[in-house]
């Protein structure tokens, strides 16, 4: 029975602003809010009637309370998140997302300046742009500007020593400075280009473009102003598909929807006035039932952890009560003014709509079963030690009898499991039969060029159902196409060979690990790759089956369906006519001596 005596609190309390923490038995926090007025919010928890069920259990924990008194509301929100940070209170939204944003990097102390993918302390000389709201949205901006503008995207080691241009020049992703195939001014150019793309001045990009396409036009320079042309195509193209009319500066936004006790905040990151993605998040609900309250204990948290730049706006489907006080806190915090806006127009109006219909969407689904999907996911980001939770695998795998008909599978799992419409199978040729090694390397290479020339969409995993050698496979065709950003792991059978005792190869460090066989992650990677097994399979019979279903009989002059019935029979299939000799064939009724001839000399004709 609980015996705290919350009126005794009551009477000693201030009416200024500050924040409270709930104990309960031995001390242990429940909870920590924040209040204009401490009296009368933490009094509001002792009413007689008109509390929420999970507000009447929390109550009834209470042991103790413990209250800080600030100078403003400003300093409560403060303190709040940093206890909810540092206690973890269980009534408290917690949010799980303290990793590092990733940055698209321009290293301008280059005599030719590189593009690359950028995370962490921001230490190295160059020009930053982002945070993204995920790799794979650097990777999608990097693929543009490769294919637009060619601005290289190699590491410094493979840059210095090329001696020829490599895949990307001549599938025209890169202008090749390596090997001095384009000037330092026109390469100059080009990196000038792609950083107006990247701040957002495409408008005067474009105009910039146009004005170059004239002027090579009239100086009957007709390469690089098609050149132009079709990088103020590309331009138009994105601006277009942006919608991005009269909006100017970055900034976020964050639609709740609530149902069923769990709800899904979605965030829209809206950077250089450009749409780069956006991100899902299923906070558990403690105290909260409306999506203004789910944003006010959401927004503090997201913000003011550190690990995120703040935007100039922010505007959110419900307003919060203490709107003001989030909007000032997060100016003090970025060190400008930073809006948060509910009701908008126009673009940000159309924003705000898809942020909110996708909220409602994903938060059906997630509560139609796909929690136990996120929660391998998760559970495999920690195993792999990624920045983010992985939302696209891949698996490769490789099946044949004996060296015949090699087909490899690549299997596609995304946020929502198996994405089928994304395998593909891959007939393999052209090597020794029976070399795993060879058929791997073939798959992975005709997989990943269309990636390499910016198409379709790169793996934030991908698993090679092997060992040491099938990953190094892996991870020499991924350096040669200049893929970078993707895990790689090996799937290796155990001594056994039975489900469970699987061993995980790092592609990068060599590194091997078992993991325990209850182990959520290691049942989605069996899934993949027990999925990759089964297409490959189901692949490699039916090339085999089609191949043993044209004959080796067919084709041969003066033997019809009727002599090819007798010879199956007396032999029991085509191998079995093919090792015969001249002398057993012309046993066989209806064939001469002639004939025995000619059919051994067509089955061995290339042998």
């Amino acid at each position: 029975m609980n015996t705290f005596d919350h009126k005794a609190l009551l009477k000693s309390l201030t009416t200024r602003p500050g924040i409270y923490q709930m104990y309960g038995e031995a001390g242990k926090i429940l909870y920590v809010g924040k209040a204009k007025n401490l009296k009368n919010r933490v009094g509001s928890y002792f009413r007689a009637k008109g509390l929420a069920a999970k507000t009447m259990a929390l109550v009834a924990k209470i042991q103790d309370i413990q209250v800080t008194v600030t100078t403003t509301e400003v300093d409560a929100l403060l303190l709040e998140h940093n206890l909810i940070k540092t206690q973890q209170p269980p009534y408290n939204i917690l949010l799980r997302d303290d990793k590092s944003y990733p940055y698209i990097f321009l290293s301008t102390q280059d005599k030719y300046p590189r593009l690359s993918l950028h995370r962490g302390a921001k230490r190295r000389k160059g020009k930053y742009f982002g945070p993204y709201p995920s790799a794979g949205a650097v990777r999608e901006s990097l693929h543009f500007l490769q294919k637009v503008f060619r601005v290289r995207q190699c590491e410094d080691s493979y840059f210095r020593n090329r001696s020829r241009a490599c895949l990307q020049h001549q599938i025209e992703r890169c202008s090749a400075p390596c090997v001095e195939l384009v000037t330092e001014s026109e390469y100059e150019a080009q990196v000038d280009s792609a950083r107006l793309f990247l701040q957002g001045k495409s408008q005067q990009l474009m105009v910039q473009l146009a004005d170059e396409m004239e002027r090579a036009a009239a100086a009957l320079e007709y390469e690089r102003a098609a050149l132009y042309r079709d990088q103020l195509s590309q331009l138009q193209h994105v601006q277009a598909s942006q919608g991005i009319e009269g909006v100017a500066g970055d900034l976020d936004i964050l639609a709740a929807a609530v149902s069923a006790g769990r709800c899904c905040v979605q965030v829209l990151f809206v950077r250089g006035a450009r749409v780069l993605g956006s991100k899902s998040y299923y906070p558990p609900l403690k105290l909260e039932e409306t999506a203004a309250e789910v944003l006010a204990a959401f927004l503090p948290q997201y913000y003011l952890a550190g690990t995120r730049a703040i935007p100039g706006e922010i505007i959110v489907n419900q307003l919060p009560a203490d709107a003001e006080t989030l909007s000032e806190a997060f100016s003090v915090y970025a060190q400008r003014k930073v809006k948060l806006k509910c009701r908008v127009r126009d673009a940000r109006a159309r924003w705000m709509l898809l942020a909110q219909q996708t909220a409602e969407t994903n938060l059906k689904s997630y509560l139609e079963g796909r929690k136990t999907a996120l929660e391998r996911r998760q559970a495999l980001q920690d195993v792999l030690n990624l920045q983010e939770t992985p939302q696209r695998m891949e698996c490769f795998d490789i099946s044949h009898s004996s060296g015949e008909a090699t087909v490899a599978s690549c299997v596609v799992f995304d946020i929502n499991g198996p994405c089928k419409s994304d395998y593909r199978k891959f007939n393999i040729e052209g090597i020794t039969p029976g070399d795993d090694y060879a058929a791997m390397q073939q798959a992975l290479e005709r997989r990943y060029k269309r990636l390499a020339k910016g198409e379709g969409v790169c793996p934030d995993v991908l698993f090679i159902d092997g060992g040491k050698g099938q990953v190094a496979q892996a991870m020499s065709v991924l350096e040669e196409l200049q893929i970078s950003g993707v895990e790689v792991i090996g799937v290796a059978k155990g001594t056994t060979r039975k489900a469970g005792f699987e061993t995980l190869v790092w592609g990068d460090t060599g590194r091997e690990r078992q993991l325990p066989g209850d182990s959520a992650a290691l049942h989605l990677i069996q899934h993949i790759r027990d999925e990759a097994h089964r297409f490959a399979i189901t692949g490699h019979r039916a090339r085999r089956d089609k191949k043993r279903r044209t004959s080796l009989l067919e084709g041969i002059p003066g033997v019809g369906a009727k002599r090819r019935r007798e010879l199956l029979r007396h032999f029991g299939s085509a191998e079995g006519v093919k090792n015969a000799s001249v002398v057993e064939l012309k046993k066989i009724s209806g064939i001469s001596a002639n004939l025995a001839r000619e059919i051994y000399d067509h089955l061995h004709h290339d042998g």
